[in-house]
């Protein structure tokens, strides 16, 4: 318990997130720019609150086996400075699957961890940031968000969404509201990202995850 000012890997992981929103590439992308400063705003805004950080009970899920590569590989990555502050925190992480029913073939392949939220470990209701662990020869089936604006940041291996190039450490993925997307990982290594949701505060407190027959939502 206790505020982030106390909670010093905390304080760094999300200074370090904060720099990739700020110094990362927009590639051109009007949007893109305006998430990227959108994200690093609600972050910077929050931290100067210094926010509650709760404890939550560490858990393991079948995939997080993989988490010990996804990291030794990511420490060769552009974004190896992260990844090391990721490292910090890795066993007090709390990785579940978000779903009251997963897909049999998730089971053993995906997992997310929070960062911060509405119910934490770092409190907040106007900006989510979460880790996602993907194994190797995955497919994380089509789905959407209402009302969220979603950045993926690849911390480790490689990925695809909707079948439309690769994408490698360092890379961003920008999915707007609404969005229809689904992702497959390569067939020899795992995949880690970072990824940031934004949204108005009913959005991002009321979201749920879940799949329906057309797959179209959490």
């Amino acid at each position: 318990m206790g505020t982030l000012s106390v909670h010093i890997d905390w304080h760094y992981l999300l200074r370090e997130l904060w720099q990739a929103y700020r110094f990362g590439s927009a590639g051109g992308s009007k949007p893109i720019r305006a998430h990227l400063k959108d994200v690093r705003n609600r972050l910077n805004a929050e931290m100067l609150t210094d926010p509650q950080v709760v404890e939550l009970e560490p858990q393991r899920l079948p995939v997080t086996d993989w988490l010990g590569r996804a990291l030794d590989q990511g420490t060769q990555a552009p974004t190896a400075s992260l990844v090391r502050s990721v490292a910090r925190i890795a066993p007090t992480l709390s990785w579940r699957y978000g779903y009251d029913r997963v897909p049999r073939g998730l089971r053993n392949k995906y997992a997310f961890a929070e960062i911060m939220g509405p119910s934490g470990p770092v409190v907040s209701e106007r900006l989510i940031l979460d880790l996602v662990m993907l194994a190797p020869s995955c497919t994380y089936p089509s789905h959407a968000h209402d009302g969220i604006t979603e950045s993926y940041l690849c911390l480790s291996g490689t990925l695809s969404e909707n079948d439309v190039g690769v994408y490698a450490p360092g890379s961003l993925l920008y999915n707007p509201p609404n969005h229809m997307h689904r992702i497959t990982t390569g067939d020899f290594e795992p995949v880690l990202l970072a990824y940031a949701w934004a949204g108005e505060r009913d959005k991002l407190i009321g979201q749920k995850m879940s799949f329906s027959r057309k797959l179209s939502s959490p």
